[in-house]
């Protein structure tokens, strides 16, 4: 049962309350602070789902969903844009770059992990008797 969720997000602030909340609801949370770096754990830990900050610092967002893509084992992870980007076209610009989603911030700490839930992939029942 993988319960890992990657967050590559540059705030500090932004990476603590998600963090916190996620944890709270029983997942693991690596964090990546760029895209390169976020790119590299995703291939390592194999999360259940990427909540990936648009607006990073040299790669951005729409670059990272691309890249991620690329590869055979992440095509089917879910990838959730979580941004301050607002206005019209910018979720379209998401979805179209890879992202199955997309959360505006300011967070909502009461909603934020059943926002989240919402995408993230069913664990598989275990194997029933023979």
């Amino acid at each position: 049962m993988r319960r890992t969720i990657l967050l590559i997000e540059d705030n500090e602030q932004n990476r603590y309350l998600a963090t916190f909340l996620l944890e709270q609801h029983g997942y693991a949370v690596v964090s990546a602070t760029d895209g390169p770096s976020g790119i590299a754990a995703a291939r390592t830990v194999a999360p259940c789902l990427i909540l990936l900050d648009i607006q990073l610092p040299g790669m951005d967002g729409h670059a990272v969903a691309r890249e991620l893509r690329l590869h055979p084992e992440l095509r089917d992870t879910p990838i959730l844009a979580v941004t301050s980007y607002a206005m019209v076209g910018d979720r379209e610009k998401c979805l179209a770059a890879g992202c199955n989603g997309y959360i505006e911030k300011p967070i909502n700490p009461e909603t934020f992990v059943a926002e989240i839930e919402l995408f993230k992939p069913p664990v598989p029942a275990p194997p029933g008797p023979a």
